[in-house]
Order: structure tokens, then C-alpha cells, then sequence
């Protein structure tokens, strides 16, 4: 397989095992960020940075959607309750981070909802039919413009994120988690 080759099945279908392996792995690391950081900062915006930890989680969790569950299988009528239309536009990659904690879900909201989001979207990954990992699919992805390829950039994606949360955690006042 050269740089621009799409592979076969059975070659996807194995990248695809590993894959899933480096999404658990990334987000563990973004769950002991998290369980390392006082939820009453969450909505705390550092001076000199655009960000807060509340805003990363929301956005990890529309973006997992986005790329397991959305980009897979397309809108299902349930996913409206999943992720909101509102929820959606409030975290999504354009969105401004708010300081304003009455105007977001709360710290306990936000990590139940990232959790079911990754429940529900590693199930359905884990069940995937391996012919569909070759359909060809927009940016974001990784290696190779196919569904595989945005499965293969949600890991990279959350690392992305994770070192944005370990920023906020210093910047405000907190220990290195590792």
C-alpha cells in the first residue's frame, strides 16, 4: 500500500481495531485531566488564552458524534436528544467559549453527556460493517479520505483537545497531571 491508496477491507478493517484502541487511550487521558480538575474552574477563561475546560469537553463530545456516530451512519431522529441543535452550535468548531456558567450545561452535565456520547459511539463502532469503512468522506480525516480516515483523526482530534485542557489546567494555577 502506497501513500495514496485506499486500503482493502481486511487492511481497514485491522487499522480500524487499532483505531479504537488509540480512541480508549486518548480518552483516558482526558478523563484523568478532568477527574485532576476542580470542576468550579471549568467555566474559568485564563487571561491570554480563548478557551475553558467546559468548552473542550463540550466540544470533544460534538466532535466524537460528529465523527463515530454522524459521519457513520448519518442523523438518526434520537441524536436530537443526544446532541441538541443548541448544544451543538454551542460547542461546535466556529463557537466562542462562555465564561457565563448560567448560560451552559454544568460541570456534571457535560461529563455525563461526553460519556454517553462515547458509550453509545464506541458501541457503534465496535459493530460497524467493514465495507463502509471505505466510503469516502470531507475533511476532517486522517491518512485517507475515507470513513476510516475520520475514525482515525477522532483520537488525534481528542489529544489535540487533551493538550488544550493540560494548557488551562497550568495556566490555572494547577500541577502537571503527568
Amino acid at each position: 500500500m502506497n501513500d495514496n491508496t485506499i486500503p482493502d477491507i481486511a487492511t481497514a478493517t485491522s487499522m480500524l481495531h487499532g483505531a479504537i484502541r488509540q480512541i480508549e487511550f486518548a480518552r483516558q487521558y482526558t478523563l484523568e485531566l478532568l477527574e485532576a480538575t476542580p470542576q468550579d474552574v471549568w467555566f474559568d477563561v485564563p487571561e491570554g488564552l480563548p478557551t475553558n475546560v467546559a468548552w473542550q469537553v463540550g466540544h470533544l463530545t460534538v466532535s466524537q458524534y460528529g465523527l463515530l456516530m454522524f459521519r457513520m451512519r448519518g442523523r438518526r431522529p434520537a441524536d436530537l436528544d443526544l446532541i441538541p441543535g443548541k448544544f451543538r452550535k454551542s460547542y461546535s468548531r466556529q463557537s466562542v467559549p462562555k465564561s457565563d456558567r448560567k448560560l451552559q450545561p454544568s460541570p456534571d452535565e457535560l461529563y455525563e453527556r461526553l460519556s454517553q456520547i462515547h458509550k453509545l459511539a464506541m458501541e457503534e463502532v465496535a459493530a460497524i460493517e467493514p465495507a463502509i469503512l471505505l466510503d469516502p468522506v470531507d475533511m476532517p480525516y486522517a491518512a485517507f479520505p475515507i470513513k476510516l480516515g475520520a475514525i482515525m483523526f477522532c483520537p488525534m482530534h481528542e489529544l489535540i483537545h487533551a493538550g488544550q485542557i493540560g494548557l488551562l489546567r497550568r495556566a490555572l494555577g494547577l500541577s502537571p497531571v503527568r
